[in-house]
């Protein structure tokens, strides 16, 4: 097969799979296991009869070594956004963060393939890769929604920032040498001030990432809530807040000659100038995550973190009377 025809130009004679359902293919082509992944999932898509769609750069990385391979349409060239039906990522969490920021104005959602390492927002593993692709021909998965967070800066009476985030948006010493001095404010109260490493306003998404890193709760993803973790607080009450959805938190750097550092979903940051205000309230617009195995948190919990859960029965069903007792020590 000639570039042209793996290319698929709009011209190309492949009636078959002109009016297809579009799958727009991520990966994280840097590694050759995601290559792998990315020309196993586009094999198996264009054989159930969909169209498989890629991004141009990621498509040409994988033409070296792909000794067989199928037609697929480059979006925004051949195949416009509005057409896509979902948008598998293979990689990790920061790979699906990655893909969520570059179709945040759509309405696509995402079904991950973990080939990292936890993986917390993937849906299924390298080893299932075959099932999911199957499961989504089949049109067998559920589409729930995350919320996400509106993040906006203020430095000297002017917004710097105008951005938003899916698991978390940090405030964080710039120099290494220096803590940052902050006041945090809930719904325009100030609640305290103290000098720390950072301060992590997250989303329940977040609250298994750099939340929990901080020492915040794990939040179950249908609550409602967002979280304040400070984080290395030098203060006597620098404990992890949960705040109403509804809530606006806010992050102000108070020493003068201090600047900060401002993350958001540890991929886009901004210098932060002495006197910076951040604030952060619930986005209007959540991330659309794909579910193939709608599993109870819990249950994925465990599984991720490899909780021990040995001595576990489960709830008493009612009527039973032969429940043997717990072994003695």
């Amino acid at each position: 097969m000639n570039r042209e025809e793996l290319f698929a130009p709009p011209t190309a004679a492949l009636p078959k799979i002109s009016s297809s359902r579009k799958i727009l293919v991520f990966a994280h082509t840097g590694r050759e296991e995601a290559r792998r992944a990315a020309r196993a999932a586009c094999r198996q898509l264009f054989e159930a009869g969909l169209t498989p769609v890629m991004e141009r750069a990621d498509l040409e990385s994988l033409q070296e070594g792909w000794e067989k391979p199928v037609p697929v349409r480059v979006v925004r060239e051949t195949v416009a956004l509005v057409d896509i039906e979902l948008g598998v990522v293979l990689g990790g969490d920061g790979s699906i963060l990655r893909a969520a920021e570059k179709i945040r104005h759509t309405q696509i959602p995402l079904v991950g393939v973990n080939l990292g390492h936890v993986g917390f927002l993937a849906e299924s593993e390298e080893s299932d890769l075959t099932e999911t692709v199957e499961r989504i021909v089949n049109g067998e998965y559920v589409v729930e929604e995350r919320m996400a967070i509106d993040v906006k800066a203020w430095a000297n009476g002017q917004k710097i920032v105008d951005t938003w985030a899916l698991n978390e948006a940090s405030v964080e010493k710039g120099n290494r040498e220096k803590m940052i001095e902050v006041v945090v404010e809930v719904d325009e109260r100030p609640l305290s001030s103290f000098g720390c490493d950072g301060v992590v306003l997250a989303t329940p998404t977040g609250s298994t990432a750099y939340a929990f890193s901080g020492g915040g709760p794990v939040v179950w993803p249908e609550v409602e809530a967002m979280l304040l973790v400070p984080l290395s607080a030098h203060a006597l009450f620098s404990r992890p807040l949960v705040t109403s959805p509804n809530s606006t938190m806010a992050v102000e750097l108070i020493r003068p000659d201090v600047s900060g550092v401002l993350w958001c979903d540890g991929r886009r940051t901004r210098d932060l100038p002495a006197g910076t205000r951040v604030e952060v309230s619930r986005s209007s617009k959540p991330v659309r995550l794909a579910r193939i195995h709608p599993v109870p948190f819990s249950e994925r919990l465990v599984a991720k973190f490899e909780l021990p859960i040995h001595g576990w029965r489960g709830p008493i069903t009612t009527g039973t009377t032969d429940r043997s007792e717990p072994a003695q020590d």
